[in-house]
């Protein structure tokens, strides 16, 4: 059997180490390359939206790693999944947007599903993908999307405490309304862990285990 090779393209320089970890754990015997461009999410964030210029960039960063030799693609990245999913459209190797196992799995675990985010950016494309992948599940689901306002500000101008703060009262509040919730955002994970057991009533999902696990099942073959 051959080793596999997994082609990570990431919109910051701060998942690589994330990454990495996971892979050890997960894909010990495959090999990982990474790509990086920052610009890819600032450009999104800056005009509010995944332009299509922006979506073509990744798009050739998908042509790129498969040149590069991955048997697999996986973007980092929530806020552009929408253009990874055209790039799965043409590229010739499989490639994954990072929520997509972690909105299956939200799908499988309840009919009231939580999406918090505190990107604008993001929530609406993380929203949209859990919708759509209840479609294919053919099931019918209740989504309450919630915008962690300023968080994400705070975090970026070196203030964790207030974002980490914002986005714990927000779960605090949701975990009382859905039967699961989904981080649109890994940033916000570390927040899960500051919470009691009390206080995480129900699943809270965050992509980049569940995706590494759903890589695992396909890759270690």
């Amino acid at each position: 059997m051959s080793q596999k090779t997994l082609g990570l393209v990431h919109t910051s320089a701060t998942l690589v180490p994330v990454f990495a970890e996971l892979c050890s754990k997960y894909l010990p015997g495959v090999k990982v390359f990474n790509i990086v461009d920052d610009s890819l999410i600032k450009n999104t964030i800056a005009c509010g939206e995944l332009t299509a210029s922006t979506s073509k960039r990744v798009v050739n960063y998908a042509a790129s790693a498969e040149e590069a030799g991955a048997d697999y693609i996986l973007f980092t990245c929530s806020s552009i999944g929408p253009a990874v999913e055209t790039a799965a459209t043409l590229t010739g190797v499989p490639v994954l947007r990072v929520d997509q196992p972690m909105a299956d799995r939200a799908v499988s675990s309840g009919k009231k599903i939580g999406v918090i985010a505190t990107l604008s950016t993001t929530l609406e494309p993380t929203s949209d993908l859990v919708r759509r992948r209840a479609i294919v599940a053919g099931k019918e689901i209740e989504l309450k999307a919630v915008l962690c306002e300023g968080a994400f500000d705070a975090l970026m101008s070196g203030d964790a405490a207030t974002h980490d703060k914002k986005v714990g009262d927000a779960l605090k509040q949701l975990v009382n309304e859905v039967d699961v919730i989904v981080l649109a955002q890994a940033s916000m994970a570390r927040v899960v862990d500051t919470l009691s057991n009390s206080e995480k009533k129900v699943p809270i999902l965050a992509s980049p285990p569940i995706a590494m696990e759903y890589l695992a099942t396909i890759l270690n073959k």
